[in-house]
């Protein structure tokens, strides 16, 4: 099945971003877990794309992913600034609520990996007040370590395998969650992997998400800058900052593809 690869797809920078909405993401995640084959999906912000500049594993996460969604006010402005407007940010925090929802009536069966001990267990048990008949199958927090040797761990490939979820929700942060799952996709068998990032710790209540009107006006990165200013101003003030650069440079030196990119 090739549903996602039907799609339009825009380029930006090292990256190309699916042309979906909310409603046809929900959809499609519907479809892979038909399917059954591993999908991995990953919701592109601006520090992604910052990312995938210096770090080739993550490109190639991203070049495999069979998926990519605009999780992003600004990275959104700058694909209509391009000329490819994408229909719609898909924030993989709105995505994890938007499917707990359609999973209650539809049956699918999630597993939340990652966050700090006890998050992702609060998560599952707040969506599932939320939404009766939500199946969460597992929550595990595993031991901090680097991506590539949790990739081994075979305690924590054996407990998703196990549960046999149909979603898998990873929230390490990027770019360890899109590197972990490029790895194992293929030995755990799942039918979809999302990194999510936060989104547990949002559900759970342990961090507060911006307000609507902040996100609409693209300022959701200062509200956080202002939560966790030691861990983020170098993201945000120094690296990020630079992405307009490179979005200009793209406008006025021409693009690697004029028009949007189509199925390979």
């Amino acid at each position: 099945m090739t549903v996602a690869l039907e799609l339009e797809r825009f380029p930006i920078m090292d990256t190309a971003i699916h042309n979906v909405s909310v409603a046809e993401t929900l959809d499609i995640v519907d479809a892979f877990v038909a399917d059954g084959s591993p999908r991995v999906i990953v919701t592109a912000n601006v520090d992604h794309l910052m990312l995938l500049r210096k770090d080739a594993p993550f490109r190639e996460a991203y070049r495999r992913a069979d998926l990519v969604t605009c999780d992003s006010v600004p990275l959104k402005w700058a694909l209509t600034f391009l000329g490819t407007p994408v229909k719609e940010r898909v924030a993989g925090a709105d995505l994890f609520g938007a499917l707990a929802k359609r999973a209650a009536t539809a049956g699918h069966r999630f597993f939340y990996l990652g966050a700090a001990p006890g998050v992702a267990a609060q998560a599952a048990r707040v969506l599932a007040e939320r939404h009766p008949g939500l199946n969460v199958v597992g929550t595990y927090s595993p031991p901090v370590m680097p991506w590539d040797e949790l990739a081994h761990d075979e305690g924590t490939l054996a407990r998703i395998r196990e549960a046999k979820p149909d979603v898998l929700f990873v929230a390490f942060g990027a770019p360890k969650q899109e590197l972990w799952l490029a790895a194992v996709r293929d030995r755990l068998g799942v039918p979809v992997g999302i990194g999510v990032g936060a989104a547990f710790d949002f559900a759970a209540g342990t961090v507060k998400r911006a307000p609507r009107w902040i996100q609409r006006a693209g300022l959701e990165w200062f509200f956080r800058l202002s939560q966790e200013p030691r861990r983020l101003w170098r993201r945000y003030l120094f690296v990020d900052s630079r992405f307009a650069c490179y979005v200009l440079r793209e406008k006025f030196r021409g693009r690697k593809a004029a028009a949007p990119l189509k199925p390979e």
